[in-house]
């Protein structure tokens, strides 16, 4: 059977769990690890080697893990995030991050021949995922590749259960320093 190509956006080994064992069995998976908001080096090696630590013991070996060159923080997310700092994680400070992730997920997408691509965003509770959404259809229209809008939420206890089961790093915090404070 000829599975459609879906390029995964990703920002961590638990939200990609519970979506890769969703999606797998429907698509050829290419996960494209990229979260320019963390600062921390050490925690960003942390989360990027469980995620490959994970696909691997989950025995997924035809799933490829990208991880996004220039993986680094951004200076203009920062500077634009930082007077939205003492909001909670999932407001407006984190619609540029949304807009920054899925537009070079859409980007490499094009680049690389996959005519689609999603993310493991909407998992979260914290996410609003009707706007994370609207943002994938925006960018990939923009960038010429078609966005798959899923809301991953109703996985979420499962990303859990599976967390457990393969012994995860959970972070507390989605990635930049202002979420790590709230």
């Amino acid at each position: 059977m000829n599975k459609q190509k879906l390029l995964v956006h990703v920002c961590c080994a638990p939200c990609a769990s519970a979506v890769i064992e969703e999606l797998h069995n429907h698509f050829d998976l290419t996960l494209y690890a990229y979260n320019p908001c963390i600062t921390d080096e050490a925690e960003w090696c942390m989360r990027f080697g469980e995620l490959r630590r994970l696909v691997k013991e989950m025995g997924y070996d035809n799933v490829e893990v990208i991880l996004a060159d220039g993986d680094e923080p951004s200076r203009e997310l920062f500077a634009w995030a930082e007077q939205y700092k003492d909001m909670p994680e999932g407001g407006k400070r984190c619609e540029m991050c949304y807009i920054q992730r899925l537009g070079a997920t859409a980007k490499y997408a094009k680049q690389h021949g996959f005519k689609y691509f999603t993310t493991t965003l909407t998992l979260s509770p914290y996410k609003d995922s009707a706007y994370v959404n609207f943002v994938g259809r925006k960018c990939g229209g923009k960038i010429g590749v078609m966005y798959m809008p899923f809301d991953f939420s109703y996985l979420y206890f499962k990303s859990l259960e599976l967390c457990e089961k393969y012994n995860l790093y959970q972070q507390d915090f989605c990635g930049c320093e202002y979420s790590r404070q709230n």
